[in-house]
């Protein structure tokens, strides 16, 4: 009689036999809210996955489990592949989940992956193309809710950090069905101020579904053909969106896109320092060059002898003279010589006439001659007077001649400032006619009575 019962292993080995070896039990795909959720130490997921009917014990094994991107919560509402099993020990069924997905996000991820392979092959994420952001923004634009908690922790952050930043809101939807149209309407807006130095684009963490306006493809594009740098800081530092991938700096969290956005103080102190530094050695060098050609000036040869000027300028003067009245002598005497031949050979009656002709003729010559030396010595005087005339301006004695002097101390250097000299001092006035041994009795700064 006791040949017809059987042990509970052998009932509880047959029904798993039988759920193991039912297709429809081995590759199911079901959805439902998560809860009782406990990560083993094991690495495993135990969990309770439940709708409104009915709800069944799950477990996740580690393998599978570090396979999907994002962390399982308590209500989450999840998608899953996996197969029902019996565990023999308990005698309970229960789901082995092979794959895990956010319930919406499918669909989804699928139009993400869809977007952003199309814009990465048109090269809208290429980083040789990303902006730099500027080191000291004098105003940062901030796109985003106006009513969100991600504008509070990006103003808080830019006036603790940087507090001589301007701030520019430019207010825009960032969910719904109306946040695509906003975001590009703010880019734009943003895009169109020219004093506007980097733009802050995001918002705070959520739901795919809530982030999608920033996957979408006219948001991607408004981002790549601003003009002015922009920080992406959509969601939490696990969330990516394709507004990530087109920016040209990607914060991990609105706070984070702040403190990126401004300099902190060693920053500050590190670029004055060199600028401090820099100004310093372009004005030593400036003053360096203007003094070593102040210098060389003085040392010139025009002011250290300026009347060889008008020596040389002379003698050049009387050169050309005497070669003018050299040429001019060879040429009436060679005309002389012309006349003589001829009237050599023509008969006195005719020679009288031709005497009297040629004479005339010669005079004329002579008159001409004479009127053309006269000519050229009066322009090459206008042209002397004129030379010597700018020299003659320009000459240390002249001015010198018109009331002013060179002063020097008593070991003869230049005095150009009154900071350079002290009472009771003594000085050497040189005038143009000589030199004045003074002593300093008084000294009035420029500006006093």
């Amino acid at each position: 009689m006791e040949e017809k019962y059987i042990s509970i292993g052998s009932l509880t080995k047959y029904i798993k036999k039988k759920f193991d070896i039912d297709p429809y039990l081995q590759k199911i795909w079901v959805k439902g809210e998560i809860s009782n959720i406990t990560i083993h130490r094991s690495g495993h997921l135990y969990f309770t996955l439940k709708d409104e009917q009915a709800r069944i014990a799950a477990v996740m094994f580690n393998s599978s489990y570090k396979n999907i991107d994002f962390k399982p919560e308590e209500g989450m509402k999840v998608l899953i592949e996996g197969s029902i099993a019996i565990f023999e020990k308990t005698g309970s069924y229960q789901l082995y989940v092979k794959s895990m997905d956010q319930d919406g996000k499918g669909n989804l991820f699928l139009e993400f992956q869809k977007i952003k392979d199309k814009l990465e092959k048109e090269g809208l994420f290429d980083l040789h193309k990303k902006k730099a952001i500027p080191k000291f923004p004098r105003n940062i634009g901030v796109i985003t809710s106006p009513t969100g908690a991600a504008i509070q922790d990006i103003i808080t952050t830019i006036k603790r950090r940087y507090p001589i930043a301007n701030i520019t809101i430019f207010p825009a939807i960032v969910q719904g069905e109306n946040a695509t149209k906003s975001i590009v309407k703010a880019l734009k807006n943003a895009d169109a101020r020219s004093d506007i130095d980097v733009i802050i684009l995001g918002r705070g963490g959520g739901s795919i579904e809530e982030l999608w306006a920033f996957n979408e493809e006219n948001v991607a594009r408004a981002i790549y053909i601003c003009q002015i740098p922009i920080i992406s800081a959509v969601g939490h530092e696990t969330d990516f969106t394709i507004a990530d991938f087109v920016a040209d700096f990607r914060a991990p969290t609105p706070t984070g896109a702040a403190e990126i956005a401004t300099p902190n103080i060693n920053d500050i102190i590190s670029f004055l320092h060199n600028s401090d530094l820099r100004l310093k050695h372009a004005i030593t060098r400036y003053i360096k060059i203007n003094k070593e050609k102040l210098e060389r000036i003085r040392n010139s040869y025009i002011f250290q002898n300026p009347q060889r000027l008008y020596e040389q300028k002379i003698l050049s003067l009387d050169i050309l003279n005497d070669k003018l009245t050299d040429r001019f002598n060879l040429i009436v005497e060679r005309k002389n010589n012309e006349y003589t031949k001829i009237l050599q050979g023509l008969k006195k009656q005719r020679l009288i006439e031709l005497l009297s002709s040629e004479k005339s003729k010669h005079q004329t010559l002579i008159e001409r001659q004479n009127r053309a030396i006269d000519k050229v010595v009066k322009i090459k005087s206008l042209s002397f007077q004129n030379l010597i005339g700018k020299l003659d301006a320009l000459s240390p004695i002249k001015v010198m001649e018109r009331g002013y002097g060179i002063i020097a101390s008593e070991n003869g250097d230049v005095i150009t400032s009154t900071n350079k000299i002290q009472i009771g001092e003594s000085i050497n006035l040189t005038m143009h006619d000589g030199s004045i041994d003074c002593t300093v009795n008084n000294i009035l700064k420029k500006g006093e009575q």
